[in-house]
C-alpha cells in the first residue's frame, strides 16, 4: 500500500505527534509502507507560513525537504490529470487542498493518510489518523 499523507497529519508527525492517533503513528514510524507527501501540501504549507497562520522553526523552502529527506518519505508532483479530477469530485468538501489530495489518491490508486472528517465520504480508501473511531462513508456518496 502506499500512503499519501494529508498536510495536517505531516505537520503533526513532525509538530506535534500525539495529536496523531496511535496506528497512523505506529505506519508512519515502522516506514513498512512508501509514504507520499503531495506537492500540494508543501504549496498549502508556503501559504499558511506566508498568511501567518503557521508557525515552522524554519522557512517552508528548508523545512519541507529536510523532513522529507529525514524520513526517507517520497514527494508526489501535481498533475494535469489530479488537478483536472477535482472537477469531477462531489461538494462534501470545500477545502481545495484536500479536494487535490483526494483526487491525487484516487488517481494514483493510493491510501489517505488523514484525520479529516470531511474526507471519508469520498471514494477514496482512507486511513484514519485521528482518536477514535473514523466517519463513516454514506453509502451512494461518491
Amino acid at each position: 500500500m502506499r500512503i499519501l499523507i494529508d498536510t495536517q497529519c505531516w505537520l503533526w508527525w513532525f509538530l506535534s505527534p500525539n495529536r496523531l492517533g496511535r496506528g497512523a503513528r505506529e505506519v508512519i514510524a515502522a516506514a513498512r509502507d512508501p509514504l507520499y507527501l503531495s506537492a500540494a501540501s508543501s504549496w498549502e504549507i508556503a501559504i499558511k507560513v506566508g498568511l501567518r497562520k503557521l508557525r515552522l522553526p524554519e522557512p517552508p523552502g528548508r523545512y519541507v525537504p529536510a523532513r522529507l529527506a529525514e524520513q526517507g518519505m517520497n514527494s508526489l508532483p501535481v498533475e494535469h490529470s489530479h488537478a483536472l479530477r477535482v472537477a469531477a469530485l462531489p461538494a462534501h468538501h470545500a477545502d481545495p487542498f484536500d479536494r487535490l489530495l483526494v483526487a491525487q489518491a484516487q488517481i494514483e490508486r493510493m491510501t489517505l493518510m488523514t484525520a479529516d472528517p470531511g474526507i471519508p465520504p469520498y471514494d477514496v480508501e482512507t486511513l484514519w489518523a485521528g482518536e477514535g473511531e473514523p466517519p463513516r462513508r454514506r453509502p451512494g456518496r461518491g
